[in-house]
Parts: structure tokens; C-alpha cells; sequence
């Protein structure tokens, strides 16, 4: 079968795919992990290497901007070669420049290690989803390995805070990169063993290396305007011509897929309401969601007085949640009712979750304020996730998967570039004026969360009257497409 990534041996077929699965699924938590391991070590960085304050947030931006700008061409080149070669050339790109980041004694060294190791994140992560559902073709198995693999999307960052908090604690935060390493040797080397080769569909059959050149500029630059806001506000000149011009470099980009003959990426994808609809839903989602997974994590250490470690096991209860529903219920209720019917309560939990963090005052108790809002954000999660992915890879051929997988973790990234810009900001903004009417730290730095939370928690609101009006049951999206389908065949004919 064309396009399911799995070498089948007589043996057993099925273990086959769960352990290219597993393989797959390592792979991306390794990436998924680094996201958000690094956030806690910041300060030991900063004091070790002599970063300033300003130059600080670059070991950060400096993976985020190759990370999204990378994602769609990535997927691309896995359609184009072939998603096994792809996911392996992430793998080592992205193990060697662990190495390289945690060896580092310098703040050039170390930025220049982390902008590599975006690129191999970009890489790694672009093309496994397509390849997680290109091998598992049937609805029910493909529920479970979508549900799998949300759980390590989403919970692996919650996951990567207990973790940073640990080894830079207790040895140092050189390990939170060599970590990766031999994690990253034993994934490529089994990728080696239990995923098929591919060919791909060639690189000679009209390759369009304008439109890679134009969505790669247009990303980079539009996560870079979005993580600079923070430096330079939202209505400064810098803001608003880098703006514009990421802006025109995406619009010439989607002008040339409308007219090239073999695009990078085919428009048709989106002529689904379900694909466009939760690409744009996730955006939204991840945007809300950040205001708990970066604003949170900062009540709990600036107002409540968390160390690291405590930081990482007081969030640890949302992984729970998302891996007891991505993993359990969540692919039964899917397959049972389908995603829309599964993401809508989904997004009503985490629309709730985050207005309680909203109420969270500057005396409050973990216990009392804290836990009781985390477990809806972890069981909502749960719950939209594996929806939203399985609706955004429905309308992918296995020649197109890795596309719509750089495409979906694209709107992820994006979301979340722009989530943390703007709620960030507007906490930063509404504490400094607290101060200056005179509140204490301690309840100037919550009002800010307060206000962050409840913009968190508009924005997936938003998300969910997307979902209720936008989306269709699958029943209604499959008999659309069999009534579209002669009519795109003719058009291609």
C-alpha cells in the first residue's frame, strides 16, 4: 500500500504500525519537550552565560522562528522524497544541535546551536502526523493513534516543565539539551529499522521552488514581527512594516498555488469547512491555551512562591488529564461520535478552565484556586486535540499528508507565537499599572494573570463558536465531498 510508512513482515503487520507508532511518537515528544524545558532553566542560563535581559527571550525566539517557518516546506519535501528520510534528517539535525546547545559557553554559540535545532524540530515534526495517519487507515485504529500522538502534542510541554525544573536543580542546565542525545540517536536508529522507504513523488514533476521561497519567508518573518512585539509594541513602525511584508510575501504565496501546476500546497485541501475550520480553531485554542502554560507557570512561582520542581508537579496534574482522555476516552468518543461532537465539549472546558484561572487572587491556594481550574483545561485538552487533528487531516490524500501535517502544526506554532505576544504584553502592561496605583507586587503580578487568563479564555470561546457553526457531523462533510467529487474530477480533467 502506497504511502503507509511501515516495512510489513509476515509476523505481525499490526505490531508493526504501533511500533513505528512508538518510534514516531518518540521523536516528536523529544521536540515537543524543548519547547518548554528550556523556559524554566532561563535564569540559570542567563547567570551562566551572561545573557541580558533583552537578548534572554532569543533562546527562545531563536528556535521559534525557523520552527514555524519551516513547517510547511518540511512537510512538503516528506511528500516529495519521502516522510521516513525526512523524519530521520530532522532527528539528527536536531540531536546534533542538543549536543551543540549543551556545550555551549557563549550566548553567539548557544543561539546559534538553538536556531539549528529549530530547524530540525521543523523537520522532525512537520511530516509525523501525516505518517500517523497514513498508518493507520481504518476510522477506529486511527482514532487511537491520533489519540496517542495528541497526548504526546499536548501534554509533552506540561511534561517538559517538570522535567526542566528537575535537571536544572539538581545537575545542571547544560542537561536539559543532552538529554536529547541518546534519545535522539535510539529514535533515529530505530526509525531506520521499523519505517518503510518511500519515494516519494519526485522532485522532477514540477517542483515549486518559488512558492518554498515565498511561504518559508512569509512564516519566518511573521513569528519573528509576533515574538519582536514584546521589544518593539504592537503599533510601532517596526512592527507594522515587518508586518506588511510578511503579509504580502503570504499573499503572493497563496496568488502562485492558485495558478501553479503542481503547488506546494494544493488550495483544494482547504475547500473542506472541517480542514480550514480546524486549522483556524487551532490557532485559536493554542493561543488561549498559552496564557496557562506561560502565565501560570509564573503565579505559581512569583506570587505563590513555587520552586521549580514544585512548579513542574503543580501542572503536572493537566498531563494526567490530556493523557487519561487522549489515551482512553477520547478514541472511542470519536469513533463513536465523531470529532465535532467530541471537540465541542472540549472547548467548553478549557473556555472554563481558563476564566477560573481569571479569579485566582493574589493570596490564593493551590489547592483551593489552582487544581480546581487545571482539571478541565487537562480534561478539555483531552478531548480537542485528537478532535481537531483528525478533522484537519480528514481531506489528506497519502500523497498530500505531510503538507497537511506542516500546515497543522504550522497553525499551532503560529497560535502559539501570537498567544504569547499578546498575552504576555498585556499582563506585563496591566501589572506595571497596577504599580504605579500603588498595589503590591504580589497583586499587581496577579492582576495581570487575571487579565491574561480571561483573554485566554475569550479567545478559545471564540474558537468553540467557530466549531458550532463552521464544522459539520461527518455524516453531512462526506455526502458534500461525494457531491464535489465529479466536479473536481472534472476540473483536473
Amino acid at each position: 500500500m502506497e504511502g503507509i510508512p511501515v516495512r510489513r513482515t509476515n509476523a505481525s503487520a499490526q505490531t508493526s504500525r504501533w511500533s513505528a507508532l512508538a518510534v514516531l511518537c518518540a521523536g516528536q515528544l523529544m521536540v515537543i519537550l524543548d519547547g518548554t524545558i528550556v523556559n524554566v532553566a532561563l535564569p540559570s542560563i542567563q547567570r551562566d552565560l551572561g545573557f541580558s535581559p533583552s537578548d534572554l527571550a532569543w533562546v527562545v525566539n531563536a528556535y521559534l522562528v525557523p520552527f514555524g517557518g519551516l513547517l510547511l516546506l518540511s512537510g512538503r519535501l516528506g511528500d516529495l522524497i519521502g516522510r521516513k528520510r525526512v523524519f530521520i534528517a530532522g532527528l539528527s539535525i536536531f540531536t546534533t544541535a542538543s549536543l551543540l546547545c549543551g556545550v555551549s559557553q557563549d550566548p553567539a554559540m548557544l543561539l546559534a546551536a538553538r536556531f539549528v535545532q529549530g530547524i530540525g524540530g521543523a523537520v522532525t515534526s512537520a511530516v509525523t502526523l501525516g505518517m500517523v495517519v497514513t498508518l493507520f487507515p481504518q476510522p477506529k485504529e486511527r482514532a487511537k493513534a491520533i489519540g496517542v500522538y495528541s497526548f504526546v502534542q499536548s501534554a509533552g510541554g506540561s511534561m517538559g516543565l517538570l522535567a526542566g525544573g528537575a535537571l536544572t536543580q539538581t545537575i545542571s542546565w547544560h542537561w536539559i539539551f543532552f538529554v536529547n542525545v541518546p534519545i535522539g540517536i535510539v529514535a533515529a536508529l530505530s526509525a531506520g529499522r521499523v519505517l518503510a522507504s518511500e519515494h516519494g513523488v519526485r522532485f522532477g514533476k514540477g517542483t515549486d521552488v518559488v512558492g518554498a521561497l515565498l511561504v518559508t519567508s512569509a512564516l519566518m518573518l511573521s513569528v519573528y514581527t509576533i515574538v519582536e512585539t514584546t521589544n518593539y509594541g504592537w503599533t510601532s513602525a517596526h512592527t507594522l512594516s515587518f508586518g506588511a511584508a510578511a503579509l504580502a510575501l503570504l499573499l503572493a504565496f497563496v496568488a502562485r498555488q492558485a495558478k501553479a501546476t503542481h503547488p506546494l500546497l494544493p488550495l483544494r485541501l482547504f475547500r473542506s469547512r472541517n480542514v480550514s475550520g480546524a486549522m483556524g480553531i487551532q490557532a485559536l485554542m493554542v493561543a488561549g491555551m498559552f496564557s496557562f502554560q506561560f502565565l501560570c507557570v509564573l503565579y505559581l512561582q512569583k506570587v505563590l512562591g513555587f520552586d521549580e520542581i514544585h512548579t513542574g508537579l503543580g501542572i503536572f496534574p493537566v498531563s494526567v488529564a490530556i493523557g487519561a482522555l487522549s489515551l482512553g476516552l477520547s478514541p472511542k468518543l470519536i469513533a463513536r461520535f465523531g470529532p465535532r461532537a467530541v471537540l465541542l465539549p472540549g472547548l467548553s472546558l478549557i473556555t472554563a478552565g481558563l476564566a477560573a484561572l481569571g479569579r485566582v487572587p493574589a493570596g490564593g491556594s493551590y489547592v483551593v484556586d489552582v487544581l480546581p481550574a487545571l482539571l478541565p483545561l487537562g480534561i478539555g485538552f483531552g478531548l480537542a486535540m485528537p478532535s481537531l487533528a483528525t478533522l484537519a487531516m480528514s481531506a489528506a490524500t497519502p500523497q498530500d499528508s505531510g503538507i497537511a501535517s506542516g500546515m497543522f502544526n504550522t497553525m499551532q506554532q503560529i497560535g502559539s507565537a501570537f498567544g504569547l505576544a499578546v498575552l504576555s504584553t498585556l499582563a506585563t502592561s496591566h501589572t506595571e499599572a497596577l504599580l504605579g496605583e500603588g498595589a503590591s507586587t504580589a497583586s499587581a503580578l496577579t492582576g495581570g494573570y487575571q487579565l491574561a487568563f480571561g483573554i485566554g479564555s475569550g479567545l478559545v470561546a471564540v474558537a468553540l463558536l467557530l466549531a458550532a457553526t463552521l464544522l459539520r457531523s461527518p455524516a453531512t462533510a462526506q455526502r458534500s465531498a461525494a457531491e464535489e467529487k465529479p466536479v473536481a474530477e472534472s476540473a483536473a480533467r
